[in-house]
């Protein structure tokens, strides 16, 4: 038989029971939901949109920058072929024009030898048919002469065609004037870069020689 001071006894006991049971629940509860639940993806903010065009401008500025190089480099090529290309003219009219010029009626084979180096077969056949005349004129006369470069410049250039100007001062001697005289002369050399720089066309020679 149970007394009333058991039942009560026993009705705090469960009540005890049931309140402890239910805090640690509570706490346990509160534990798990500050801690992240394992297997679960944690989801950070990031905009693929954003990362995509930051990409895109990169690979943009890249292309670009590598399109100047290329085209600096390009510019400069061209520009020291072009350069290249006046300096082979202005020397090879330079070096023409003093052998046309260095004459000695003595020798006037070597002389026409000069006169037809490096020319295209129309001048060359030119020299061949004016040569003749040219000694008539300068053995009598003892004609002796010799140059110095003063200066060469391209005044044109058509299609790898080159018209360069070129002065020389000239020192001669003749029958006539044994001392000698002194004279500056303007050749007028025309080479063409597509036919191995032939030359094509010269002009100026008569200053160089006592032509009427």
């Amino acid at each position: 038989m149970i007394t009333s001071t058991e039942t009560e006894t026993n009705s705090d006991t469960d009540t005890e029971t049931r309140s402890g049971a239910g805090g640690s629940a509570d706490r346990r509860t509160a534990r798990a939901a500050r801690r992240p639940a394992r297997g679960r993806a944690v989801s950070i903010p990031i905009s693929v949109a954003g990362w995509t065009a930051a990409g895109a401008a990169l690979i943009a500025a890249v292309c670009v920058l590598a399109w100047l190089l290329i085209a600096a480099r390009g510019e400069l090529a061209d520009r020291d072929a072009a350069a290249a290309a006046q300096q082979h003219a202005e020397q090879a009219a330079t070096e023409y024009a003093v052998g046309a010029s260095t004459i000695d009626y003595t020798d006037l084979d070597a002389w026409i030898a000069k006169l037809k180096a490096g020319t295209s077969g129309q001048l060359t056949t030119k020299f061949d048919a004016t040569a003749p005349k040219l000694e008539d004129i300068l053995v009598p006369l003892q004609w002796k002469s010799s140059a110095t470069p003063v200066a060469a410049k391209v005044m044109s250039e058509d299609d790898g065609v080159y018209r360069v100007d070129v002065f020389l001062s000239v020192s001669s001697t003749s029958a006539q004037t044994p001392d000698g005289g002194q004279t500056t002369v303007t050749y007028n050399v025309t080479l063409d870069a597509n036919d191995g720089w032939k030359i094509t066309d010269v002009g100026g020679i008569d200053g160089a020689m006592p032509l009427k």
